[in-house]
């Protein structure tokens, strides 16, 4: 099979999907690897490295997307490639479907068979190749936050330990799963007082065991999180529910009773965001207030830390990847469920149930669509 690897065009997205290793391992099963001119430069990986590993380095996207059997990307194709992609290619990346219908109708129409790296779940709910990234984005969260909250960059000038005889900064956490939990423990870890919501008893039982002393752990509903909302000074959106939108939890009217100048970190904006008044940002421009409310809602964070991450990532994509190539996309998802839940989009059919619902669109079992 031959493997297709461009360079990231989403706006500051400097991860590549593909490290020189991973280039090896796709080599000695029989494949053959194309890599885009400078791919791997926002993450220190030069063109060398590839073509020393056995890559072909290729000039331009389009020949990349047209000789491939398979593309891996880190994030979604933009209007810019869609003339690109071909009917039957497979496009291994983060879709997030859920919160772009022009997507989700630009992959049905062009019958790219679309498997989703945030939706492959392994039989005991984990989330194998969004957890490194969710981990990134989570610690990340928390020093966003504690960036912003000082006066010069629009935030209450307020320190996240404090000092003897000044209080912490006060930090609510929404979600306590990978995003949560690692923004929780970066927080707590510089001293904040943090109080993290989860839905999930069981799972708040378990991190009052892991996490740090300083952190409050309670049981997510409205009444509560407009409670601790009014006296955050920070406010981490780090909800979850795989391959769908996720709620608002926080309203706009909690939002105006929020102190002014504090910050929200929506990390969960990928897919459509938990807090009412979020939209959409990017790394060249990060923050815009709302009701005197600092938001910071970048849709690709681990991408400002991008070495790091596309190590991470590639760790936990390989083997998934070196499956489809050695089977074939057929046989490896009837072989791995795993992998099978990856699967979102095949021959125009969304085999995805919370897409299909996010949409109103008809929902075709993986089975019947394949």
């Amino acid at each position: 099979m031959i493997i297709g690897v461009p360079k990231e065009i989403k706006n500051n997205e400097n991860r590549v999907a593909i490290t020189p290793a991973g280039v090896r391992a796709f080599l000695q099963a029989g494949h053959k690897v194309l890599v885009q001119k400078s791919a791997g430069l926002g993450s220190g990986i030069r063109d060398e490295e590839y073509s020393d590993s056995g890559a072909v380095i290729v000039e331009k996207a389009e020949e990349v997307f047209k000789k491939a059997d398979m593309i891996i990307k880190v994030k979604e194709p933009l209007s810019s490639e869609y003339d690109f992609l071909k009917q039957g290619q497979i496009l291994f990346t983060y879709f997030h479907f859920a919160s772009s219908l022009e997507l989700t109708k630009e992959m049905m129409d062009r019958k790219v068979v679309s498997i989703a790296y945030e939706t492959v779940e392994t039989g005991d709910g984990y989330l194998p190749l969004l957890a490194p990234m969710s981990q990134i984005a989570g610690k990340m969260a928390a020093y966003m936050a504690a960036y912003y909250l000082a006066l010069p960059y629009g935030g209450r000038g307020v320190l996240m330990s404090g000092v003897p005889g000044v209080k912490p900064a006060r930090v609510v956490v929404l979600g306590g799963g990978m995003v949560g939990s690692n923004a929780a423990e970066v927080a707590a870890g510089m001293g904040a007082n943090v109080i993290l919501f989860d839905v999930n008893i069981r799972r708040l039982n378990y991190l009052a065991d892991v996490l740090p002393k300083n952190i409050t752990l309670l049981m997510s509903n409205q009444q509560s999180i407009e409670e601790e909302i009014q006296k955050a000074d920070a406010v981490i959106g780090a909800v979850l529910i795989p391959g769908t939108k996720v709620p608002k939890l926080v309203t706009e009217e909690m939002v105006k009773k929020m102190k002014p100048n504090s910050v929200i970190v929506d990390v969960a904006i990928d897919q459509g965001g938990c807090i009412a008044t979020s939209h959409a940002t990017t790394h060249s421009q990060p923050v815009y207030k709302v009701h005197n409310i600092l938001h910071y809602c970048v849709a690709n964070m681990p991408g400002a830390y991008a070495r790091t991450s596309t190590f991470a990532l590639t760790n936990a994509t390989l083997p998934y990847a070196l499956e489809i190539a050695n089977k074939g996309y057929k046989r490896a998802l009837k072989e791995d469920k795993s992998l099978a839940k990856g699967l979102n989009i095949v021959d125009g059919k969304i085999t995805c149930k919370p897409v299909a619902e996010a949409f109103g669109l008809e929902y075709h079992p993986l089975d019947e669509a394949i």
